[in-house]
């Protein structure tokens, strides 16, 4: 009796069809899911045609949001999009400036808010210990002027 017993080549390719697959899908949910992870509150800025800031350090700045409503929120620690008191303000200012005496300040409202509530807001950093505070603003490229 006769055996016959072929040694088989082992196949050294590597079939990447399926990994391709695999990052497609992954590249479809990375691209749905990244504009919803954006944060923040929801504010009509006002235009202005302010220059952008020049020197702004690498960290992120610190952003007191007014909403149209007049609540206020940080982004600074934890419920970001729940309205904060006056004194939850004034504590995570002074604690983000305490510990990054350079992070830059920032308040970002709403047009419809009165120039009173943003005063207000701007005071409460101040308590925090911000010596300067900057405004976000959309650029006036489409903005009428009055003349």
């Amino acid at each position: 009796m006769e055996t016959s017993i072929r040694k088989r080549k082992l196949m050294a390719e590597i079939n990447v069809v399926p990994y391709i697959d695999v990052m497609l899908v992954l590249l479809i949910i990375f691209m749905v899911t990244a504009p919803l992870l954006t944060q923040g509150i929801k504010v009509e800025l006002p235009k202005a045609g302010a220059e952008p800031i020049a020197d702004m350090p690498d960290r992120p700045p610190l952003v007191l949001s007014v909403d149209a409503s007049g609540n206020l929120y940080i982004d600074v620690g934890d419920g970001e999009d729940e309205p904060k008191t006056a004194s939850e303000i004034v504590a995570r200012t002074r604690a983000v400036l305490k510990q990054q005496p350079t992070t830059p300040v920032l308040i970002k409202a709403d047009r419809a808010v009165p120039y009173g509530n943003v005063v207000g807001a701007m005071v409460l950093l101040q308590q925090g210990g911000a010596d300067t505070v900057g405004f976000v603003t959309d650029p006036l490229d489409s903005y009428p002027v009055p003349e």
